[in-house]
């Protein structure tokens, strides 16, 4: 009698709480989530590398994700000490990076063992909570131009450490969000015009004075892959392949020969969605991005609904997050973009990535909780 008890209290809490959350939200990032376990399990079996570790990966993320979810959010937005707290701690994660091992030359994780952390990714979720918290304070003086050239410090510092590692990919993520965060706080067209003749100016001298040679072989790479075939250009022209041969309905789960034969790099991280759409083609690429869009779509809506400016903000930073990750992944992909290294939301592996995203989405489920 009393398991049939706790029985009932266990499903009617779980009824309340799912009608206290954005139920459709919820079911997308579960939904995503599993098709990335569908498309690792196609590229490498059910004795692949990073199968069982990313059926981890994601539980723990959906943990993660509703854990915060009951986490009040108005601690972020009335006081400071909390959102300093975590942009402090994220700032002392990517200096220990420095200090790490590096993976291809480049000391982006921290490394105790066999668990690695990409600091960077929680450094951009920090970068958001923070320009939230400021913007939100601040956006009747917003015009000022003295609060751009503040905020702007704040990101510098993290995107300095970052560049050192070095990461342009997620450099230039944290610049698209303190950007994308400013036009939503209400920045003046001239203030913008300034920043992009600013940005233009900076990256000629980035060029000419801090890329290193095989940066600027990826950037010229992608525009004629094949002056290097075998060489830099060659994981493009594999995934333009791969993407290719998926047509329109693709191959079937696990027969993409460019994924299972090898010929496709890092098909579980940087072309996870070349191998998707060589798996699942046109219909199931289009579907993904279907769902991204959708997901987008209701972390803007919940931060509207909320009606104050810091949920709003947050909701606009948290979705340039996901979907900056994954237009910038898939153009990559299908070679308009240079590579970078940066993952596909919910698609590539990776704990670091996944897990910030569901603390982003736990965060303003909270908000949709207290509103």
């Amino acid at each position: 009698m009393a398991l049939r008890r706790s029985f009932r209290n266990i499903i009617r809490s779980s009824s309340q709480y799912l009608q206290s959350i954005d139920l459709p939200l919820f079911g997308a990032v579960i939904l995503i989530a599993l098709v990335g376990i569908l498309n690792l399990y196609g590229i490498g079996g059910s004795q692949g590398p990073f199968l069982m570790r990313q059926i981890v990966l994601v539980i723990f993320g959906v943990m993660v994700m509703v854990a915060l979810s009951f986490f009040n959010y108005r601690y972020l937005k009335n006081y400071s000490f909390p959102v300093l707290l975590l942009y402090g701690i994220s700032l002392v994660l990517l200096v220990l990076t420095l200090t790490s091992g590096s993976i291809r030359g480049v000391r982006a994780w921290i490394i105790f063992g066999g668990v690695t952390f990409e600091a960077s990714e929680l450094a951009k979720l920090a970068v958001i909570v923070l320009m939230a918290k400021y913007f939100s304070q601040r956006h009747v003086h917003i015009k000022q131009f003295r609060h751009i050239i503040s905020s702007g410090f704040y990101v510098a510092i993290p995107t300095v450490v970052i560049l050192a590692q070095p990461d342009l990919g997620s450099a230039v993520i944290v610049l698209i969000l303190w950007g994308a965060m400013l036009l939503a706080a209400g920045m003046s067209k001239r203030h913008l015009f300034l920043l992009v003749a600013v940005a233009l100016v900076t990256a000629y001298l980035a060029w000419v004075f801090v890329l290193r040679p095989y940066q600027k072989e990826r950037i010229l790479s992608f525009i004629n892959p094949y002056r290097d075939p075998t060489g830099i250009g060659y994981n493009i022209i594999q995934s333009k392949i791969a993407i290719g041969s998926g047509g329109l309905w693709g191959v079937g789960l696990g027969n993409g020969s460019q994924t299972t034969l090898g010929f496709l790099p890092e098909p579980y991280n940087d072309f996870a969605f070349a191998a998707l759409a060589e798996q699942f083609g046109l219909f199931g690429a289009v579907a993904v991005m279907g769902l991204v869009l959708f997901i987008v779509f209701r972390i803007v809506t919940i931060g509207e609904r909320t009606g104050n400016n810091f949920a709003k903000l947050f909701a606009i930073g948290l979705a340039v997050f996901i979907f900056a990750h994954v237009f910038i992944n898939a153009a990559v992909n299908v070679g308009i973009l240079p590579i970078t290294g940066i993952p596909f939301s919910f698609l590539s592996y990776g704990g670091s990535h996944l897990i910030s995203l569901m603390a982003g989405i736990g965060t303003l489920q909270s908000m949709k909780r207290y509103g």
